[in-house]
């Protein structure tokens, strides 16, 4: 067996240590040593404090048990996000970690509810109330999924939301245990090497070689960027919001299962409820307004009392054309953002993490084929991503703003155009090949924003409909009684801990 490889991570933060975590259960003392290089003195972004399911897996694999994760990060489940005042300004709707129902007769369960909703049956329940996870979550409840597939308990996953720099701090303590070292410093110049970088220099003057570089120095992108020069697309013109005040409050009020993001005049508020605080922000475009005036709205828009002075973060929404370049990965800011409405940095960071592990150049031995395919399939997934979050901008028939006149009218992706279009016609939710967001999250925000079908699905239309409003009517009923045997948000985290 050859000399194993040296892989230098430079940076820390959630994206650095789990990338580091990651590499250590799966190479470390076998075909890889991992050092990391961060600078206390530079610190992190450290607002990705939301996450969607697949985070759990992540921790599965690394061997994390649940419990101790829960107490460690001061975090809390989720169930899916709730959107205010996307469509109009007094509209709310969740987008559910869950399905709708479940497929009857091999038809989506929505085209069921469609066809028992289309004469306008007033007294039918709607859309939210035949997904388990938003009747739990607007009354505070949390349990974890049933294994049973036959129950409506099982329809359903959950993330969480967390302190991220606890979460980066668990993640270091679990990969320095597996054998990846640490080094405190600032990197102040790059190497170049004929197949991207040979080593990387401290301010204090060590070099530091390594085989593999992976770049988690955030925005900066000290390595993908500053050294190799890989070029950046700019998303602006789809996502123009480029900065964020950032601010912790005291929790007040019930501690819900929930993420909230409420639109402003020129972006949105999130609102990220933690054991022992709640995250809130404010993201806007400078284009549209004043930083001072979106600081300023955020303040007043507060639900508890202030921990810190706002702080302030500009960024720029688009990728990276290229994520490896010769022996550099980008994973994280460095690869590319994008703002953080659905919650998809991190999962992206994990994205990134999986695919390095499977096309990992063993031996030292990178193949051009390897890294085309990590660049394309990462390609694809922000691109994706991208869609999504366009989605929930140019769904609305907002126009009281100029911000939101913009959104309502600008050009969108050939990508996104035909799927509204084909949920327009007949209702049916085109799936992506790949992508991170299924079926279910597409309806939810398609009717969550009012973007509903011209007619019913021909497929279903002999369907009687009393037939179908007596299927909606049981799913409906059945989450009702599923969510009210569940313990409340807090009760459940609250056994959790006693535990400890």
């Amino acid at each position: 067996m050859g000399a194993r490889m040296q892989v230098v991570i430079v940076g820390g933060g959630t994206a650095g240590w789990m990338t580091a975590a990651a590499l250590a259960m799966s190479f470390a003392g076998r075909l890889a040593d991992v050092t990391l290089i961060e600078s206390e003195e530079i610190g992190t972004v450290g607002v990705g404090e939301a996450t969607v399911p697949h985070i759990r897996f992540f921790n599965q694999r690394l061997g994390i048990d649940e419990s101790d994760f829960i107490r460690r990060t001061n975090a809390t489940f989720k169930l899916g996000i709730e959107f205010r005042d996307w469509s109009r300004l007094g509209d709310s709707y969740i987008h559910p970690f869950g399905d709708f129902g479940h497929d009857i007769d091999g038809l989506p369960f929505h085209q069921h509810w469609l066809h028992a909703t289309q004469d306008d049956a007033r007294d039918m329940p709607g859309l939210e109330a035949c997904s388990l996870p938003i009747v739990a979550a607007r009354d505070n409840r949390f349990a974890p999924p049933l294994d049973d597939p036959r129950s409506i308990g099982s329809t359903y996953s959950y993330a969480y939301q967390f302190d991220a720099a606890l979460y980066a701090a668990y993640l270091r303590d679990y990969a320095e245990a597996r054998g990846v070292v640490r080094i405190e410093g600032r990197v102040d110049a790059v190497e170049p090497h004929e197949d991207g970088i040979g080593a990387v220099r401290l301010a204090d003057g060590r070099r530091i070689a390594g085989d593999l570089f992976v770049d988690c120095s955030g925005f900066r992108a000290l390595l993908i960027d500053g050294a190799l020069k890989v070029g950046h697309q700019d998303w602006s013109h789809w996502l123009p919001c480029d900065a964020a005040w950032a601010v912790p409050t005291a929790n007040t009020g019930p501690l819900t299962p929930y993420t909230r993001a409420t639109a402003r005049d020129a972006g949105w508020q999130w609102r990220i409820p933690l054991q022992h605080r709640t995250g809130n922000g404010h993201v806007f475009s400078t284009r549209f307004t004043d930083p001072e005036i979106a600081r300023t709205l955020l303040l007043d828009n507060l639900e508890g009392e202030a921990l810190a002075e706002p702080r302030m973060l500009r960024f720029r929404t688009g990728r990276r054309d290229r994520q490896w370049v010769g022996n550099c990965v980008a994973i994280g800011l460095s690869a590319g953002f994008l703002e953080p409405l659905e919650s998809t940095s991190i999962h992206l960071i994990q994205l990134a993490i999986g695919k390095l592990i499977e096309l990992f150049p063993a031996g030292g031995v990178f193949d051009p084929v390897d890294e085309a395919e990590y660049n394309r399939a990462m390609a694809l997934e922000y691109d994706r991503v991208r869609d999504f979050l366009v989605l929930h901008y140019c769904a609305t028939e907002r126009d009281d703003t100029p911000f939101w006149r913009y959104m309502r009218t600008m050009a969108l992706p050939s990508s996104l155009t035909e799927k509204i279009a084909e949920f327009r016609e007949r209702g049916i939710v085109v799936q992506y090949r790949e992508g991170m967001f299924l079926p279910a999250s597409w309806l939810a925000v398609y009717h969550g924003q009012r973007i509903n079908p011209g007619r019913v699905n021909p497929l279903i239309a002999d369907t009687p409909v009393a037939a179908s409003q007596a299927r909606v009517a049981a799913v409906a009923a059945a989450c009702q009684r599923a969510a009210a045997s569940m313990p409340t948000h807090e009760d459940y985290i609250a056994r959790i801990r006693q535990v400890a």
